[in-house]
């Protein structure tokens, strides 16, 4: 393995506590470098997540060392020569060096190895299998830097090999393309995932959850998204999530709000109108989505109330009450990207949105059960009838007026208007 250049450690690659860790590894000799993505993000000189590093050292020795010199070490994954070391806030995977005896999809039977290469030749992409040392000496076996350098996203030695060993590295490629790529797609990678797209239905909800959480946090989602809708790779994964145009739109307002938010991303991608509260539910099934992912997404694909850009005042009130600023705000951009709205149309709802101040309605269901009324679905029936009224009238009348128009419901004689 031949180094390549030199790259000072930066960042948390440098921290006291990164090089604490490294020297008690490294006390009697062994060699211990940092590898993977935080090598990666390194060249990028962008802030890295996860501090990996890899030793030669059995993971056994590794916990007794750093127990010696007083770091906190956690067991996480002996069988796979695992463990993470914390010190403070900062942590750090340490995995003993493996070569691959037999690989079967996620997991892999692997043995412990002393061989850099054969270790650095296990993971999936050329970017990502680089290492460092503490001093700044960089390994590069497989033309990493050069990658890149060039915006190449490149698996390591054959493509459908690689992604046979671990199907979600498909999905990795994309990821990865979106946040590093320039130009064309590797040809030979595209290839393969776009034959090896059908296998992505074996994938857990969460893994995929991931990688396609992060592919639309990314500034090219909308370009690289269409590149998997058109090589037919996203039947395979979300079948309802296609409609790239609107994502494209979106991103082209997402300025005015100042973020990107994967979720209504991923609504953009949904059917509109009667469909898209469907779809919404079959995409959080398949991603397994957490409560609040799926009543957002839901919120976002299909609101409750109509939002456009077109909403009178007093709408636009209601809709931010009913919504909340937030979906609201999602919601609005949603709307412009499909009506081709111009931007500067937006500025005033959402400086509404911006400045929205939550009224809460005045009344609760005890009020009503205060007034005789008895437990039960009468109590709710009531409540949303007086809300109503109350957010016709503009969210103005206060607690006694709302009490007065309670009562007045409730004790009116079955021949009275109901004034709702």
């Amino acid at each position: 393995m031949t180094s390549v250049r030199s790259l000072v450690p930066t960042g948390p690659l440098a921290s006291v506590a990164s090089r604490r860790v490294l020297q008690s590894l490294m006390r009697t000799g062994q060699e211990a470098r940092f590898v993977g993505g935080c090598v990666r993000d390194c060249l990028l000189e962008i802030q890295a997540a996860d501090i990996d590093i890899a030793t030669p050292l059995p993971p056994e020795e590794v916990m007794r060392r750093l127990k010696a010199d007083g770091i906190r070490v956690v067991p996480t994954g002996l069988k796979h020569g695992t463990v993470t070391a914390i010190i403070g806030n900062e942590t750090f995977e340490i995995t003993t060096l493996r070569q691959d005896v037999e690989t079967f999809g996620r997991s892999a039977r692997v043995a412990f190895t002393d061989d850099w290469l054969a270790d650095a030749a296990r993971r999936d992409f050329t970017f990502n299998a680089m290492s460092l040392t503490v001093d700044g000496e960089l390994y590069d076996p497989f033309g990493g830097v050069p990658d890149l350098t060039a915006g190449r996203v490149r698996f390591i030695g054959d493509a459908e090999t690689r992604i046979r060993e671990d199907v979600l590295r498909l999905l990795r490629f994309f990821r990865f393309y979106a946040r590093l790529g320039k130009g064309p797609p590797d040809a030979a990678a595209l290839d393969a995932c776009t034959r090896l797209a059908p296998l992505v239905g074996g994938l857990s909800g969460e893994r995929v959850r991931e990688e396609l959480l992060k592919l639309l946090a990314t500034d090219r989602a909308a370009d690289v998204w269409r590149i998997m809708v058109d090589q037919g790779i996203m039947e395979h994964v979300l079948p309802q999530a296609v409609a790239v145009d609107r994502l494209a739109a979106l991103d082209r307002l997402e300025w005015m709000v100042g973020e990107t938010e994967p979720l209504a991303r991923l609504a953009a991608l949904l059917p509109a109108g009667p469909l898209a509260h469907s779809a919404a539910e079959a995409v959080a099934d398949r991603l397994r989505f957490s409560n609040f992912q799926r009543d957002r997404l839901a919120a976002i694909a299909a609101p409750a109330v109509d939002v456009h850009p077109d909403l009178p005042f007093k709408s636009r009130r209601i809709a931010l009450h009913r919504l909340g600023p937030e979906i609201y705000r999602a919601v609005l951009l949603l709307s412009a990207a499909a009506m081709g709205t111009p931007a500067f149309e937006l500025f005033e709802p959402l400086a509404e949105a911006s400045a929205w101040q939550e009224i809460p309605f005045p009344l609760r269901g005890q009020d009503i059960l205060d007034r005789g009324q008895a437990p039960g679905p009468e109590v709710g029936r009531l409540m949303g009838e007086l809300e109503r009224w109350w957010i016709a009238h503009d969210f103005q009348p206060d607690r006694d007026a709302c009490l007065a128009e309670l009562e007045r419901r409730l004790f009116q004689s079955p021949s009275s208007p109901s004034g709702s």
